[in-house]
């Protein structure tokens, strides 16, 4: 990508998008193009590729998605659905038709089944049962990845698609009704610490584990990734993360020393655990240049300072 190339961040609002707008200009990329969702519905095709027209963006990052936790996801899963499948179809078939020369879609690796083999490589996908609580979000990202994969092998598009764990870090959704785990439980520590709480209510058991990577990673990776390679050297999809996994008992421990809260942690069984466990096999990553850099406890301070301004 020349440095005066037009580039499209779809979300460049959310956690993912900023990130991604930060990496670019931080790189000296100055012909960004993003709108925000009162400007551009990306589940109205008409306006998608009316925009596409008038923009002739020569390369998309497709970050924009309806996302949230096991609450959001098993309350509204039709939303979920929907949305998610109208925004990348919307997207990539524009993308498609105004020739767009690169494009790469972020999926989610709530795609693998839930009881995949740990860590989880890219040849796991549609090999067994999806989680129930996510189930909606995970086909909308399964079909976009087919989507992408179906155009290159149609038509000679060059779209990828990367396969992020958790992320966390800037612009996170902090909402205790629908974000994840780790912003969720940073909110909930540092409430209890400014109201003197005894305890933190964390919901079910703690013994899942998951993996988690700071969304400037993320970030870092993505723009590599558009930088150097094709659609064809990565394969159908690429995972991106750090090869490590945590309980969540021990991220809220994490958390809790980072945030400096001294009462006790209760954990409410009657909740969901959601997957076992959720580990990313990174080695195809790692084979074409890129590891992460930002350990967690590093990130997660990173991510209180942020949040406490």
């Amino acid at each position: 990508m020349d440095k005066n190339t037009r580039i499209y961040v779809a979300g460049h609002r959310g956690l993912v998008g900023s990130a991604i707008v930060r990496k670019l200009e931080s790189k000296g990329y100055n012909n960004l193009i993003y709108h925000t969702h009162q400007e551009l519905d990306l589940t109205d095709q008409k306006a998608v590729h009316d925009f596409f027209e008038k923009e002739r963006p020569e390369y998309v990052f497709l970050a924009a998605a309806k996302v949230g936790g096991i609450l959001a996801n098993s309350t509204c899963p039709a939303d979920f659905i929907y949305d998610n499948l109208m925004i990348e179809t919307n997207v990539i078939h524009a993308a498609h038709k105004y020739a767009v020369k690169k494009l790469l879609f972020l999926g989610s690796s709530c795609i693998y089944p839930k009881f995949a083999p740990q860590p989880m490589k890219e040849e796991y996908l549609l090999t067994g049962e999806l989680e129930e609580t996510n189930e909606a979000y995970a086909i909308a990202k399964i079909a976009g990845i087919r989507l992408c994969k179906h155009f290159n092998q149609q038509y000679e598009t060059n779209f990828m698609s990367v396969m992020p764990t958790n992320l966390y870090g800037p612009n996170d959704n902090f909402d205790l009704q629908t974000s994840h785990v780790l912003p969720a439980l940073l909110r909930k520590f540092h409430e209890a610490k400014i109201n003197n709480d005894s305890e933190v209510v964390v919901w079910g058991t703690g013994k899942p584990r998951r993996e988690f990577l700071h969304v400037d990673d993320m970030a870092d990776a993505c723009v590599h990734l558009m930088e150097n390679f094709d659609a064809k050297d990565v394969g159908e999809f690429v995972n991106i993360g750090v090869g490590e996994d945590i309980s969540i008992a021990e991220l809220a421990d994490l958390i809790r020393e980072v945030i400096g809260f001294e009462g006790e942690i209760r954990y409410d069984t009657s909740k969901p655990d959601g997957t076992p466990q959720k580990l990313l096999d990174v080695g195809r990553l790692n084979n074409i240049g890129w590891k992460a850099k930002i350990g967690l406890s590093k990130g997660i301070e990173k991510t209180y300072k942020w949040y406490t301004k």
